[in-house]
């Protein structure tokens, strides 16, 4: 596989920006790799990478060559894990982009269970909205995604659906508390700490927004579930999230969850997917199976649940 090392240059040039930056994360001299580039590109006969002030730019030219470089990993990759599987060593690396939804327990929970029974296993997880999701599966940079989305996802293949209902966090002392089902105009009459629009629950609601022409006194507004949560404890606001992040009592005693009415936000999906068409190494395709029976396992009698796995 020594031509495989070319590749793998010529890609981490791309993804830093610079000779003498991919040189240092592998251990190259700068100007020996410099050299192979130089010589890949005579080779070809064409420019891969335009040399700006700014660094190292692919051309058109280089955009396609490095499609066929991170398919060609990739495909490595999983040869090489299914060549170690054979020899019952179980190891190898997972790397997963999830939504903040899943990334406080179920993601963590499922790593856990899985290391094990299969404890040379490594993982590398990205926390990201939905859509840096589908583009960290579209450039190789993950093997598997599990995101929460509103909607269709492009090249995303999915392997399995759980669908998510939202909810709101409130303080357990909070005058909606006493409701055990909430409609969005009556928690818009309190101030609230909403997700950025990012998220796919926010988007849901700003589409009941949208619609209705109710807006929300906005009080924080944050990119991070967890300062959400505390924003609902040190200050007293309403807050949402999808079922599986939210927080159980036994684990945050001072919030309380409340469903929110189907009527003012339908339930979406969380999707456990992978690039369309990708041929996942042996070890994540197990992972996938393994993260499958833990969404089946959060399957209630009021979210429908269905597999695409083959």
């Amino acid at each position: 596989m020594r031509h495989l090392r070319i590749l793998t240059l010529v890609d981490a040039v791309a993804r830093t920006g610079s000779v003498r930056g991919a040189a240092e994360q592998l251990n190259f001299t700068a100007s020996a790799l410099t050299r192979r580039i130089q010589d890949l590109e005579a080779e070809l006969g064409v420019v891969l990478f335009e040399r700006t002030s700014r660094g190292m730019r692919p051309t058109t030219a280089g955009h396609m060559f490095l499609s066929h470089a991170r398919e060609q990993l990739a495909e490595a990759e999983r040869l090489k894990s299914g060549l170690e599987d054979l020899q019952g060593l179980r190891r190898g690396k997972v790397r997963i982009a999830c939504s903040q939804a899943v990334a406080a327990d179920f993601m963590p929970k499922a790593i856990g269970t899985f290391r094990r029974e299969y404890p040379l296993v490594d993982f590398e997880v990205r926390v990201v909205d939905h859509e840096q999701a589908a583009m960290a599966l579209a450039s190789y940079d993950v093997d598997i995604g599990l995101v929460f989305s509103p909607g269709a996802l492009p090249d995303f293949q999915c392997l399995a659906l759980l669908e998510q209902h939202l909810v709101a966090l409130l303080p357990r002392d909070h005058m909606l508390s006493r409701n055990t089902t909430l409609r969005l105009h009556d928690c818009a009459a309190h101030p609230v700490a909403l997700p950025d629009r990012s998220t796919g629950g926010r988007q849901l609601l700003d589409a009941f927004s949208a619609q209705t022409g109710f807006s929300f006194e906005v009080a924080v507004e944050s990119n991070s579930f967890e300062f959400l949560r505390q924003s609902v404890v040190q200050s007293g606001l309403v807050s949402f999230q999808i079922d599986v992040g939210a927080p159980r009592d036994a684990k945050d005693p001072d919030i309380v969850i409340r469903k929110i009415d189907r009527r003012d936000a339908p339930p979406a999906d969380l999707m456990l997917g992978k690039l369309q068409g990708r041929n996942l190494p042996q070890i994540s395709t197990t992972f996938a199976e393994h993260v499958i029976a833990g969404m089946a396992a959060m399957q209630d009698g009021a979210s429908a649940f269905s597999t695409i796995i083959s």
